[in-house]
């Protein structure tokens, strides 16, 4: 992922100014870094590290949506809608 389209993530999702840390932010993050790496796996179907890799991020993304759901369900719910996520 480019520095552009980091900083266009983390604009786009930033519940303040100098905000690059909420969950938002970082669900945005993981679900872009997710998407680029399902792509790399559909061409590259026995790289093994990069599989757990991806495993990984999804399991941390896990965690932090089941954190913004419980913490406040309106962010969550916009979220999960804009990034198509369930």
């Amino acid at each position: 992922m480019k520095k552009e389209e980091r900083t266009a993530l983390i604009d786009k999702f930033k519940t303040h100014d100098g905000d690059t840390g909420s969950s938002e932010v970082q669900i945005a993050l993981l679900t872009e870094r997710i998407n680029q790496m399902v792509e790399h796996l559909k061409t590259h179907k026995k790289d093994q590290h990069s599989r757990r890799g991806l495993l990984v991020m999804v399991g941390k993304r896990k965690r932090l949506l089941r954190y913004l759901e419980g913490s406040d369900s309106k962010k969550y719910e916009a979220l999960t809608e804009s990034l198509k996520l369930r």
